[in-house]
């Protein structure tokens, strides 16, 4: 193996046999031990199609695909890399039947649920339904169904989320789809109550690998369990102090777990941290020594002491965003000239981001708000989205109410709404009561004509997309049916003006492109999914959340919030907002006991911990001395995570030279805009 790894790295990758647990402290190089890890077990003769690594984002799994090409290469491809939850895909589309599933189920999104739930519960409040299903969500990531969930109520409130959770099962079935919540729950329940497909899936891998091992929920942990039996070895890498996702699910139970359901476990520490200075590390080691420790570790670093942490105490929420602006110009100005890349503010609350939003475009500084809206939940793609699954599942029929609709083509809602009627009496799904003769007795004659010939379109598009290979022809083939369908036109009359438009007929573009590309490239070459046709694309649409950004790495300034920074680093970061109330956040109008108050606390400190270890070489933390809440003005106190960072305050006081420099170039700046209007910053989206 390579000798770039430390002694503990080498200890990690070189257990090979048992289970193990490596706590990797923040930027001590987990995914290197997972990847050298691949590359060590085929070294030592494990085939790689019998390994399997997982994680919990797409884009953590592409990551890991395109290390381990660069050590193994083509024989990476073979190795299974992917989410959770598409490993459960893979487990149900292969076994799914034992439970009454199609292999080709659809996989419903948080929109087609929330409607089902309303439906479920005879509400059209959308705040009740989410309620419905954030509680179900609970339940299933706890392991139980709504029989189990019945049984366990203690109230009338508990109980009645248990009785439309049985009704949103029901309908799931029927429909032949799942949640995303299913992926785990289901596998789950398939591996726990049939032995023979439990031993077939453990024979299945020699090894199997978990990223961010702190961040699995009670059912995570128990398909893990399924999945690896008593025998089969694995490797849990994760860190108890970037635990910050109980608000989700997860649990630092499974670590806890871990040493009594397997007592061989080896336990190994990475606390040689490859990322920040010693002065920035010992900033988050002092935070977090006061959480208890389940594995105590001490991260250390060898890039030297680094500019001391900075705390800026501000006027208030304005006066906090302008000194972070001139922060980030008087280091641009210092050391040479800086990237804007190099820069990010970090926050606890979304609402945070719109003080420094209006600082940066003042100053005329490029940003961009990371976690906002996700590509595929743009309104546009979800179109496209429906008509794929109802290409890939008759039986969707939320996918179908959709599709049907984008664009629409001559179908009230008192058609639709008579059909659904129809259909749920001949307890057959919308798409299939298409077809039938005594349709003519349900809708007028045009409408019957205009339901079967958009049944007659998908059922025509399906068969196509099935044969439809390459890249060439599937770009061929999606022009043709956008076109076919007049789905540049349907968003021009849905656009509120002409750019607004052209941008979402640019984002189905870009959609069509990344479709086109995953059909391989249809010239014979042997890639990995040249087989794939585009009806096998369609099948696994449900389960992609990103889309690459057109810009890879664009020069801007990154808005962020803490836990959308996770596994994520910059040189230079601004901590902002560090008061009470919002950091560690304290939810308003609960009433909860000290015991639960004290976990949150916990899970507030490595939040904290986290947005510590984000920064390379510079980390200031900034806190307003009052803020606004709810339109009124509120007096602030800095967080107590400031003062358990232990700084020496002498050094903590920004450097008057740096703030000199930074009010010049504020003064040259207005000077400048006092002569010439000034343009707008740039906002990548």
């Amino acid at each position: 193996m390579p000798v770039t790894l430390n002694p503990a790295q080498n200890e990690a990758v070189n257990h090979l046999r048992g289970p193990c647990l490596v706590l990797a402290g923040a930027g001590s190089g987990k995914t290197r031990v997972i990847t050298h890890k691949i590359a060590r077990l085929i070294q030592s003769g494990v085939e790689p199609r019998r390994l399997a690594a997982i994680t919990f984002t797409n884009k953590a799994a592409a990551e890991m695909r395109a290390r381990a090409r660069g050590l193994i290469g083509a024989r990476a491809a073979d190795v299974l890399i992917c989410t959770f939850h598409a490993l459960g895909v893979r487990v149900l589309r292969e076994d799914g039947a034992e439970l009454g599933l199609k292999p080709q189920f659809s996989i419903l999104d948080s929109d087609d649920t929330l409607g089902l739930l309303k439906d479920c519960g005879a509400t059209t409040d959308n705040a009740v339904a989410r309620q419905w299903q954030w509680a179900i969500s609970g339940l299933k990531s706890a392991g139980l169904n709504a029989t189990a969930a019945l049984a366990r109520a203690t109230s009338a409130g508990e109980r009645h989320v248990a009785q439309i959770m049985q009704r949103y099962e029901e309908r799931l079935s029927a429909y032949q789809s799942v949640d995303f919540d299913d992926l785990i729950a289901l596998p789950l329940r398939l591996l726990a109550q049939h032995d023979t497909i439990a031993r077939k899936w453990q024979g299945r891998f020699a090894h199997v690998l978990i990223d961010e091992y702190q961040d699995t929920n009670a059912a995570q942990y128990e398909l893990l369990k399924h999945l690896v039996g008593r025998a089969t070895p694995f490797t849990a890498v994760g860190d108890d102090d970037q635990s910050i996702y109980g608000w989700r699910g997860a649990t630092l139970d499974n670590l806890r777990c871990l040493p009594v359901d397997f007592p061989q476990l080896k336990v190994i520490k990475l606390e040689q941290n490859y990322r920040s200075t010693a002065a920035i590390l010992e900033a988050a080691n002092s935070v977090i020594g006061h959480n208890p420790k389940l594995f105590p570790k001490r991260l250390r670093s060898e890039l030297g002491a680094g500019e001391a942490v900075r705390v800026l105490a501000c006027d208030d929420e304005q006066n906090e965003a302008q000194r972070a602006v001139q922060r980030m110009q008087a280091l641009r100005q210092t050391s040479g000239k800086k990237a804007w890349r190099d820069f990010a503010v970090l926050y606890r609350a979304n609402h945070q981001a719109r003080v420094f939003e209006q600082a940066l475009r003042r100053a005329q500084i490029p940003y961009r708000v990371s976690g906002g809206q996700s590509f595929f939940e743009r309104a546009e793609i979800k179109d496209l989205c429906a008509w794929l699954r109802l290409w890939v599942n008759e039986s969707d029929d939320p996918a179908f109410l959709r599709a049907i609709a984008a664009p629409k083509r001559g179908i009230g809602h008192q058609t639709l709404a008579r059909l659904g009627e129809f259909a749920a009496q001949s307890r057959s799904p919308l798409f299939h009561a298409l077809f039938s003769h005594s349709l003519d007795a349900v809708v007028t004659r045009r409408a019957a004509d205009a339901l079967r010939e958009f049944g007659r379109e998908v059922t025509d598009l399906r068969q196509r997309a099935g044969a439809t290979h390459g890249v060439g022809a599937a770009r061929a083939f999606l022009a043709e049916w956008l076109a076919g369908i007049g789905y540049e036109q349907h968003l021009q009359g849905q656009a509120e003006g002409k750019a607004l438009a052209a941008a979402r007929w640019d984002n189905v573009g870009d959609f069509c492109d990344w479709m086109a590309e995953r059909c391989g490239d249809g010239a014979g070459a042997p890639t990995r999914r040249a087989d794939q046709s585009l009806l096998d694309v369609a099948q696994t649409i449900a389960l992609i959340t990103t889309l690459k950004e057109r810009e890879a790495d664009p020069d801007v300034v990154t808005l962020s919030t803490l836990h959308a920074a996770k596994g994520l680093e910059w040189p230079h970061v601004i901590l902002a907002g560090a008061v009470e109330g919002l950091l560690p956040f304290v939810p308003e109008g609960e009433d909860t006991s000290a015991a639960t108050d004290a976990l949150r606390v916990e899970e507030e400190r490595r939040l904290m911990y986290v947005g510590i270890t984000r920064a390379r070489l510079t980390l200031a933390v900034s806190w307003p001395r009052q803020r606004k809440k709810r339109r009124q003005i509120v007096t602030t106190r800095p967080s107590r995570f400031i003062a358990e960072m232990a700084l020496d305050q002498a050094a903590t006081r920004e450097d008057p030279r740096a703030r000199l420099q930074a009010l010049r170039a504020e003064f040259a700046r207005r000077a400048a805009d006092s002569e010439a209007p000034a343009s707008p910053a740039r906002v990548v989206p």
